[in-house]
């Protein structure tokens, strides 16, 4: 069977697959918006099972607004995380009520941007969703690992969790697709008994230059980039933690300022087919599939293996 995520599918066992009982994520972020003086006013973007707005939430006082495309993630992040204010929608042409002092993107949400023309959308819903000088926060593979480093393609990785007597098994396998400059993965999920289902899903893989060029055409100014420490890194970031000068590792951390009165900088657009139509919607507010093996906009199905 194909076209299923069972992590989407079933957010319950995301959790267990993926579990953050030290809130590690979340209270990176806390500590990123405290550090540059953010507002109360907080957008999730790709918020998933609700657990990193929860916590913002209910432990650091803020108020937040998530958004999935998701609707399985959305129902359980109301009843499982309360308190943020939950939205089914696309981050590439959301449109909410209120302006925000920060924006969320962790887990590579951001990446499920799979074409310049996906990531100008997004970047401008920002921009107007965003107050002036609000703050982006970001949290992505990064794709300056994969210029001559293999390991993560090497060889397929096979993962288990276990929910209600059930034993769901993974087999993953990564590779590159270079002319679409995309991390495809293939994941095989087998049960106790069931059949096989197969689940297609993509990362964009943006190079830390290409990145401040896409955000300084959107009207960001970069205040950080760096690839460590952070919530999925080794050793993953704790409390007191600074930010490395370095940019070379697997994951990247992004934090930038709109601009204020920033507006789009329409002839220095990155998409060389900017007339190219956006991927069609599908899962969590991330933009569907465009080959085998696509993602979802908006929503949070990572970490990525």
């Amino acid at each position: 069977m194909t076209g299923r995520n069972l992590l989407t599918d079933t957010p319950e066992l995301y959790e267990l697959r993926f579990p953050d009982a030290e809130f590690t994520a979340a209270r990176w972020a806390e500590s990123v918006l405290r550090d540059h003086g953010a507002g109360p006013d907080v957008l999730d973007l790709g918020c998933g099972t609700g657990r990193d707005a929860g916590w913002l939430h209910r432990t650091a006082r803020r108020r937040v607004t998530g958004l999935d495309s998701s609707e399985a993630m959305i129902r359980y992040a109301r009843r499982r995380h309360p308190g943020p204010d939950y939205h089914v929608g696309d981050m590439r042409d959301f449109s909410l009520d209120g302006r925000f002092d920060a924006a969320l993107c962790l887990d590579s949400a951001l990446l499920y941007c799979h074409t310049n023309h996906d990531l100008d959308a997004l970047l401008g819903r920002l921009r107007h969703h965003l107050r002036p000088g609000g703050l982006l926060v970001a949290e992505m593979r990064n794709g300056a690992f994969f210029l001559g480093r293999t390991e993560l393609l090497d060889a397929p990785r096979t993962d288990t969790v276990t929910r209600d007597g059930v034993t769901h098994t993974s087999h993953t396998t990564l590779w590159i697709d270079h002319a679409a400059q995309l991390l495809r993965r293939t994941r095989i999920w087998t049960t106790d008994g069931g059949a096989p289902v197969e689940q297609h899903s993509a990362w964009r893989l943006l190079f830390p230059q290409e990145l401040r060029y896409l955000l300084a055409v959107n009207g960001f100014t970069v205040l950080a980039l760096y690839d460590r420490p952070g919530p999925r890194t080794e050793p993953p970031w704790s409390e007191g933690d600074r930010p490395a000068g370095t940019a070379d590792d697997d994951r990247l951390h992004l934090v930038a300022r709109l601009d204020h009165g920033a507006g789009p900088a329409a002839h220095l657009s990155l998409d060389p087919a900017a007339s190219t139509a956006a991927t069609p919607a599908c899962g969590h507010g991330r933009p569907a599939p465009t080959a085998p093996g696509a993602g979802h906009h908006g929503f949070r199905e990572t970490p990525e293996l």
